[in-house]
């Protein structure tokens, strides 16, 4: 970590603690509470529950994981700053001004259908009764595939430890470009990958994918150990015990990027395979890498969803639009504190959103152009949560 990471992370943890033991936190809280129109509404997301975290560390992108125990302490700690757990369908209810709540609500969510969620995230939400719901590339689930920006983080990784120069005039120009920035140094993986996806086709990250694969030869492992995705009957176990599930396209496309057709087809056919496989209902969309337009509200609408989520770091608020519902992106070190430890002061600050409420912190929003046709290229952007480290 370099110098002004760690002032950052010390002056974060010190206003923290002022804030917490001080009594300010309750009363931005109740600011918040006041400018959202009501009772806050807070939807975490989750992508990775794993056991060992600084395990997967040397192997997974760090901003999809989190630790099975810091997993169950942000639960605690949402319950003790006053959060009453809820499904999604009662915090919509609630939103929408159908019903009034009691308590500022808290909504679970997890992206993308890792069977680490299965394996650890979900014994701790049975244990504890809490209500969540999971966004699914329907198409996948039960597949050995691995997520594009799981395989390029694996197939670069491997092209650095190997010390590997790149063949610049072999691979595709996004590939050496992309290359180039990491081979150089002068950005972190993670982060290069974040650019990368969001200026590029999912089209584009195949050719990117390929390339690479070449470039390591036959000999080299294609597809990472870890990442692997839920099968079926993971999924329906949990649906008998009352968790919900949601569309999250059927390949994990980023809607934007694609034209009209496609995204039609990504949304009706993601709908259907889970109804299918499930017998209920799928209402409630998640858009991939958070971002959304006009015209994708309108096909999710077409096709009888209800609600969509973002990943819009930002406040709720009662008679919001449902299909830009926002989302905090939640992983490991959103609790680390000055010493490198779990800090209980900042992560109820950050859940209470109180470094937003003092501007000390500027969300990205989500709303991005739309390719409207095959022959329009999609438009460059930074992923909305590059910011804090996380990523898809």
């Amino acid at each position: 970590m370099d110098m002004r990471a760690v002032v950052r992370r010390a002056m974060k943890s010190a206003a923290a603690g002022v804030l917490h033991h001080s009594g300010l936190r309750k009363a931005l809280a109740s600011y918040r509470r006041h400018q959202s129109g009501g009772r806050r509404v807070l939807i975490v997301s989750y992508h990775r529950v794993v056991e060992d975290f600084f395990g997967e560390l040397q192997r997974s992108i760090p901003g999809l994981l989190i630790s099975q125990e810091t997993f169950r302490r942000h639960l605690e700690g949402l319950s003790a700053a006053g959060y009453k757990f809820a499904s999604l369908g009662e915090a919509l209810d609630v939103m929408s001004g159908a019903k009034t709540a009691h308590d500022d609500l808290c909504v679970v969510t997890f992206d993308d259908g890792y069977r680490d969620v299965y394996r650890y995230a979900y014994p701790v939400l049975k244990q504890m009764g809490i209500p969540a719901i999971t966004y699914l590339p329907s198409a996948l689930i039960g597949t050995d595939f691995r997520f594009n920006h799981d395989r390029l983080f694996h197939l670069v990784h491997q092209v650095q430890a190997q010390g590997f120069q790149p063949m610049f005039d072999v691979l595709p120009e996004p590939a050496a470009g992309l290359m180039t920035e990491v081979m150089s140094g002068r950005k972190r993986l993670s982060a290069a990958l974040d650019d990368f996806i969001g200026q590029h086709s999912s089209a584009t990250l195949v050719e990117t994918i390929q390339a690479l694969e070449s470039r390591l030869g036959p000999d080299a492992p294609k597809l990472p150990a870890q990442g692997d995705l839920m099968n079926w009957d993971e999924v329906r176990a949990m649906s008998q015990d009352g968790f919900e599930f949601g569309a999250h396209t059927l390949g994990h496309v980023v809607l934007t990027h694609e034209p009209l057709d496609v995204v039609e087809r990504e949304v009706r056919e993601s709908k259907a395979i889970i109804e299918r496989e499930l017998g209920t209902p799928v209402r409630d969309f998640a858009y991939c890498n958070g971002w959304y337009s006009d015209d994708v509200i309108d096909v999710l609408m077409r096709n009888g969803f209800r609600s969509a989520v973002t990943t819009e770091d930002m406040s709720n608020r009662i008679g919001g639009n449902p299909f830009t519902l926002k989302r905090k992106v939640l992983w490991e070190n959103f609790s680390v504190g000055v010493t490198g430890g779990y800090s209980s002061s900042l992560t109820v600050c950050q859940l209470d959103d109180c470094f937003g409420t003092l501007g000390m912190r500027e969300p990205v929003l989500g709303r991005r152009p739309q390719r409207t046709s095959k022959d329009t290229p999609p438009v460059a952007s930074t992923s909305p949560i590059i910011q804090e480290g996380v990523a898809w």
